[in-house]
């Protein structure tokens, strides 16, 4: 007999994207007259080309790979030397932060080391989420068995949610009580909004009193504009002794289809064993990457590597620009159609509240069915998410300038 993991089966009914993906698919069948106008603002995914100096160091690596004095096999699970240089050198030291090139893992998404992240981490933690969350926080949890079933609302057993509002800027505060393992996201993902240095400051000083871990998604990091903002955790001091920080190629230089990314464990940073006795975690990522993973590819490093040069950092901000430009336009667009819109202006995303009386998948259903616009429903994000919907700017200008249209003729 053969026993499945009963942990899959206290997650709800489908995951966020796939269940947005089946009503828009209904729709468009119901209405094929319609369905060439469906403006997708919905899913976070890039819609422009690679940078140039990417597709150029993609063709040369993949002419090495067709000689036999240049081809590449395995490569080191960790990532390769010159790729974990170049982010440990630009992302993190040229900032005056102290991060080792052996402390960078690479990696084929930002998504899966969240997840993975928990192999290493005991089962009898405390886990404190945001809400509303990206949802993989929360659902990988609930794989691996750290919660129990879910309330009507959607709130899993065993996690401590940390609500985030306007009140508190959408920035979840430390909890009076200890929790062993934190998740942050700056700039969040799905409100857009950035903890300033003060907000991560008490985060760490919290996780240091308390001995806790916290796990800092800083995928969206290259949108924060203003210079007061931190774009990562290490630039608040005691950070390395406390904090794991993942970082994406995704949305800066557009890998969404390419894949690659990549985790920070320092190795000052330590956990508690069984014993009681505190020992570093830099080991065993280290022992889990080398045991279930093969590495992202050599072609796809090299390009990966070409963000960091002169050429692919220039192509870089004008594709962030281009986003937040679509962000601009979306917005004011929103507000026009008499909305109350946070977020969009450090990051690629605008949380929206629904008008009064409606709740998020209402005002999903109204805006596909009226103007033909998708959107992400705030409900799928967590309880506090109700109320609201995200608008994604990853998208054409074309797409973003009829989305705005439309939503100033949305009648609610």
């Amino acid at each position: 007999m053969a026993y499945l993991n009963a942990h899959y089966l206290k997650l709800k009914a489908g995951y966020l994207f796939p269940e947005i993906a089946r009503r828009v698919k209904a729709f468009a069948e119901q209405h094929p007259d319609v369905a060439p106008r469906i403006v997708r603002c919905g899913i976070g995914d890039v819609t422009e080309p690679l940078p140039p100096a990417c597709i150029a160091a993609l063709h040369k690596a993949v002419d090495e790979m067709a000689r036999r004095e240049t081809f590449r096999g395995y490569g080191p699970e960790q990532g390769y030397e010159f790729l974990r240089a170049a982010i440990a050198e630009n992302d993190f030291r040229a900032r005056g932060l102290e991060v080792a090139d052996d402390e960078v893992f690479v990696s084929d998404g930002s998504k899966c080391d969240c997840g993975n992240i928990l192999d290493i981490l005991g089962h009898q933690n405390t886990v404190a989420i945001p809400d509303p969350v990206y949802p993989v926080y929360v659902d990988t949890n609930v794989m691996a068995g750290h919660t129990g079933p879910a309330d009507e609302s959607g709130a899993y057993a065993g996690l401590r949610y940390l609500p985030c509002t306007p009140a508190n800027q959408f920035v979840p505060e430390p909890p009076r009580e200890p929790v062993d393992v934190i998740y942050l996201c700056s700039p969040n993902n799905p409100t857009g909004a950035v903890a300033t240095r003060a907000q991560l400051q008490a985060w760490v000083e919290y996780a240091l009193k308390h001995q806790s871990l916290i796990l800092f998604d800083a995928a969206y990091e290259a949108y924060i504009a203003d210079p007061a903002l931190p774009r990562s955790i290490y630039e608040i001091p005691g950070a390395r002794e406390c904090a794991i920080e993942f970082r994406s190629f995704s949305k800066n230089g557009g890998f969404t289809g390419v894949r690659c990314a990549y985790t920070v464990v320092p190795k000052s940073l330590l956990a508690m064993d069984d014993q009681g006795q505190r020992r570093p975690l830099h080991p065993l990522w280290n022992r889990r990457m080398a045991t279930k993973f093969n590495g992202v590819s050599y072609v796809v490093q090299r390009a990966a590597e070409a963000l960091y040069t002169p050429e692919g950092k220039a192509q870089v901000r004008q594709l962030i620009d281009h986003y937040m430009g679509n962000a601009r336009i979306l917005r004011e667009g929103l507000q026009d159609s008499g909305l109350t819109v946070y977020g969009g202006q450090n990051a690629p995303y605008l949380w929206v509240k629904t008008p009064a009386g409606w709740n998020s998948w209402q005002a999903f259903d109204a805006l596909l069915q009226q103007i033909q616009v998708v959107v992400t429903p705030g409900s799928g994000f967590g309880a506090q998410g109700e109320g609201y919907f995200r608008v994604s700017s990853f998208n054409s200008r074309a797409n973003a300038e009829e989305a705005a249209r439309r939503f100033r003729q949305m009648k609610w």
